[in-house]
């Protein structure tokens, strides 16, 4: 292949070893044993709903478990205001936890949400927290398949309400969308390249305690993509999704169990994922409330930004294309 040849869009590859038996010394700063990211999914307003134009009400990630979506036009105000409580409440509850500890963390920001709440990216933003792409609409992007250019026209109006929004009007360096399309990784990056927006990290993606490189998709050869993982299990939507956590002691607890880990195993980093309206209720908060305060007492430990982390890790450990193994496909011969 060409050094200038350009990636599939189509057919990302799989890489199946990872860092093996050996990971690298991440070298966090100050010499902390574990970096620390938590991130708030703030969503409130970019869901299904009648009032966004939409054929279909929410049904994800709410209270009751099994609600079906409306698809007859009528308004679900049961749904919507279990989302409405996430930006009237439990936002603050969450964001003074955070303030009062020093703790930055990263908003993965739905754009629509941003837009229908003025007073949340100023917040947000003043002190000292990252403005990251949650998309422009919390919705299935599956829906996009075969229509490509409308799932790039997405794209760009998220990235366009976080400027709008944010008095920085700085435009995310980093994505994370959460109901893609099997080309929505493709896409970002494509269009952030028509955009002349650089895109430090993307986190579709659950493979490693570490971010890892992948080839930037569409770019050249010598370009890189750091992907840095989310997480599923340190996640509060498990309140909302059976089997999940059942009471607040059995999220803390796999929260500490999951931390203690990797602070032994040092060099690692923990993601932890956050929604205004789960842990923002006052019967959860206090899981997040004593973890918080359990990880403030240890030494060693860096709570960064996602931004701060790729920025630490593109430093320290640069894209080496020569260094990326993937797996042969089913066309590949071995």
């Amino acid at each position: 292949m060409a050094s200038e040849e350009l990636n599939s869009f189509d057919n990302p590859l799989r890489d199946f070893t990872g860092y093996g038996r050996s990971p690298p010394n991440a070298e966090w700063p100050n010499s902390a044993r574990i970096a620390v990211s938590f991130v708030l999914n703030y969503e409130e307003g970019g869901e299904y709903s009648p009032s966004n134009g939409d054929t279909r009400t929410e049904s994800n990630l709410g209270e009751k478990f099994g609600t079906v979506p409306r698809t007859d036009g009528r308004r679900d105000w049961t749904m919507e205001s279990q989302f409405d409580y996430g930006s009237r409440a439990g936002v603050w509850r969450i964001m003074n936890l955070f303030d009062k500890h020093n703790m930055k963390i990263t908003i993965y920001a739905v754009g629509r949400a941003l837009e229908v709440n003025p007073i949340a990216a100023p917040e947000f933003e003043n002190h000292g927290h990252e403005l990251a792409m949650h998309g422009y609409r919390w919705i299935e992007h599956t829906d996009y398949e075969g229509n490509e250019e409308a799932e790039k026209q997405l794209v760009r109006r998220g990235i366009e309400a976080i400027q709008k929004c944010s008095p920085s009007g700085k435009p995310p360096s980093g994505w994370y969308l959460g109901r893609p399309s099997s080309k929505s990784r493709s896409l970002i990056a494509q269009v952030h390249k028509e955009m002349g927006i650089p895109l430090l990290w993307q986190s579709d993606s659950y493979a490693d305690d570490l971010p890892y490189w992948i080839p930037y998709p569409g770019g050249k050869k010598s370009e890189g993509l750091l992907m840095i993982p989310y997480s599923y299990d340190n996640n509060d939507f498990k309140f909302h999704t059976p089997p999940g956590w059942t009471s607040t002691d059995g999220f803390l607890q796999h929260l500490i169990n999951a931390f203690d880990t990797l602070y032994e195993e040092g060099g690692k980093m923990m993601s932890i994922g956050l929604h205004c309206r789960i842990v923002g209720k006052p019967g959860r908060f206090p899981a997040l409330k004593k973890f918080v305060e359990y990880i403030s007492k240890k030494e060693g430990v860096w709570v960064a930004t996602r931004t701060q982390i790729a920025n630490h890790w593109t430093e320290k450990f640069p894209y080496k294309p020569e260094e990326v193994k993937f797996a042969p496909t089913f066309d590949t011969p071995f």
